[in-house]
């Protein structure tokens, strides 16, 4: 059996939005009962007890980041560091998570799963991202055309190590980009003069040890969940980053309005 372990960032932000816990325990619900796989769930940002880490084959991170991200606690990012240079961990980062601080952070995450958004390079507008096609690629086995309104991070910025393998681009209009941004609010002139450019909002990374990687811009808001080819993405990243085969038509699941329903933080609405 293969492991991989989920874990998910302290609550965040409003009411259905980063719903970290939520949205762990959804796609390991979906995984449930996957061949060859065993998924487990962890909240508050880390695991219990790292003896469950010592049996991983793959780790996927969902929560905030930044300065508030959970590898940035105690000695996290050398766990992960360890962990990767040891046993070729597969690993993953999910929405706000995949922004890193400049420097060892960032740089070992570059390594990791192939790119991060750089604080005032990259930004995070709101916005419908349209998705045509898609590449021949594990992580894409069963997507087809969608579109989903999302704080969709641009100018991601890659590693030239390894092989980075676009999943879900989109080309975000010039509105888009002459923001405003979620924060800081913009117009940052470099993203405004990219105009037209086709911009990677998930993507799979290959590091040239073999071992592998994934990043996914979206799910900032927990609904998108809902939608079948975006669900498909995500949970064709994970099974691959387990060290799995994925199927040909993708990993399939089913959610509905009742399981987005479950396991949401208890958070104040804002009067």
């Amino acid at each position: 059996m293969k492991k991989l372990v989920l874990i998910a960032g302290n609550p965040s932000h409003g009411p259905g939005m980063h719903e970290h816990r939520a949205g762990m325990l959804l796609l390991a619900k979906c995984l449930g009962g996957y061949p060859g796989l065993e998924v487990s769930v962890h909240d508050h940002g880390w695991v219990a007890s790292e003896d469950v880490l010592d049996a991983a084959d793959a780790v996927a991170i969902f929560s905030d980041g930044g300065q508030k991200h959970p590898l940035l606690v105690d000695d996290h990012l050398a766990t992960i560091e360890r962990m990767v240079g040891e046993r070729n961990t597969g690993f993953g980062l999910m929405h706000f998570a995949v922004e890193l601080p400049e420097g060892r952070p960032a740089d070992l995450v570059d390594g990791w799963i192939g790119g991060h958004y750089a604080d005032k390079v990259s930004c995070n507008p709101i916005w419908e991202a349209d998705f045509e096609q898609f590449p021949v690629h594990p992580a894409a086995r069963g997507v087809t055309q969608f579109a989903t309104r999302d704080e969709w991070y641009i100018n991601i910025q890659f590693t030239d190590a390894g092989v980075v393998t676009p999943i879900l681009v989109a080309t975000p209009s010039d509105a888009v980009r002459e923001g405003p941004y979620v924060y800081p609010h913009g117009p940052y002139p470099h993203i405004v003069a990219a105009s037209g450019r086709p911009e990677t909002l998930m993507w799979a990374f290959e590091r040239p040890d073999g071992g592998r990687g994934f990043g996914l811009n979206g799910a900032h808001f927990h609904a998108n969940w809902g939608t079948d080819s975006f669900r498909t993405a995500a949970l064709d990243a994970l099974v691959w980053i387990s060290g799995l085969e994925v199927p040909s038509g993708g990993v399939q699941s089913s959610v509905t309005e009742e399981d987005l329903a479950k396991n949401l933080d208890e958070k104040l609405v804002p009067a």
